[in-house]
C-alpha cells in the first residue's frame, strides 16, 4: 500500500474545526478558500520511511493541478479515510509540512487544514473531469 490522494478542483473550501482528536494539537480556527487545488492525503507508514517518493510526487501533481486550472492556490488535507494503514500522525503531519514548504517556495499559496480536528467542510467544486483527481503513488 502506499499513499493515496484525491484531488479536487474548489470554487470553494471552507472549514470550521468540529472535534478535537489528537490532544496535544492547538486551538484551530476555521478559515474560507477560493478557487483552490485542494488535496485530501491518505499518509501509509512506507511513505514516511526514508527513499520514499510519495512526497514529491505529491507536490509535483498539485503544481500539475494547480497549472491546468491556472491557479496557484493549494490546500493541504490529512485525510485518513482512503486506506487501512496509517502513517505515526507526527511523521505524517512533517511530510505534509515540508510538501507545504516546497510548494510555497515555488510560488504556490497554500493552506493546511488544523491537523488533529474533524471538521465541518463546505465544498463547491464544478462537475468537469479535472475536477476529481484521484492518484497512488
Amino acid at each position: 500500500a502506499s499513499m493515496r490522494v484525491l484531488f479536487w478542483y474548489c470554487d470553494r473550501f471552507d472549514w470550521t474545526p468540529a472535534i478535537k482528536t489528537l490532544p496535544e494539537v492547538p486551538v484551530a480556527e476555521p478559515a474560507e478558500n477560493h478557487d483552490a487545488v485542494v488535496a485530501f492525503v491518505h499518509i501509509e507508514p512506507k511513505d514516511v520511511e526514508g527513499g520514499s517518493t510519495a512526497e514529491t510526487k505529491l507536490v509535483k501533481n498539485a503544481k500539475w493541478l494547480a497549472r491546468k486550472w491556472e491557479i496557484t492556490r493549494v490546500v493541504l488535507h490529512s485525510f485518513t479515510h482512503l486506506g487501512q494503514e496509517k502513517a505515526d500522525p507526527a511523521q505524517a503531519r512533517a511530510l505534509l509540512d515540508r510538501s507545504r514548504e516546497r510548494l510555497q517556495n515555488a510560488g504556490y499559496s497554500v493552506d493546511q487544514t488544523p491537523y488533529g480536528y474533524f471538521l465541518d467542510l463546505a465544498i463547491k467544486a464544478p462537475g468537469h473531469p479535472l475536477a476529481r483527481i484521484y492518484k497512488e503513488f
